[in-house]
């Protein structure tokens, strides 16, 4: 079973792609902040991982330059969840690999429509 971590500080966000992600077959691991994103990936690397960009203590711009940093070689696709459209916010990540932007709101059906892309599971990215 693939292994997704969602990262988000809104309690009823993380509640609610959990369970659709879930349902669609997935195990799922939730965070409220990039820190303890971080300490969960020194357990174990996902498959794929979902922020949020705007976090207390450490938002998704810095997890992902710390995942970068701090795990080089890693090899699973990351979307970070936004409502920010400007152009500005965007920049940064043309060093990062494998990483897609998606405006808020996002559907579950439309997240779990690019994981199942991302991760050749074409049926369950239909659900």
């Amino acid at each position: 079973m693939k292994k997704i971590l969602i990262v988000d500080d809104h309690a009823p966000v993380l509640r609610v792609l959990k369970l659709g992600i879930e349902e669609a077959g997935y195990d799922v691991d939730t965070a409220s902040n990039g820190s303890e994103c971080l300490v969960k990936l020194c357990a174990g690397e996902p498959d794929f991982l979902v922020t949020d960009i705007d976090m207390p203590r450490m938002g998704g711009r810095e997890l992902c330059e710390a995942i970068k940093e701090q795990f080089p070689e890693r090899a699973f696709p990351i979307v970070v969840l936004t409502s920010r459209t400007e152009m500005e916010h965007r920049d940064w990540t043309r060093n990062i690999d494998n990483l897609t932007f998606m405006e808020k709101p996002v559907s579950v059906r439309r997240l779990l429509s690019h994981i199942g892309k991302s991760l050749d599971e074409p049926s369950l990215g239909a659900a």
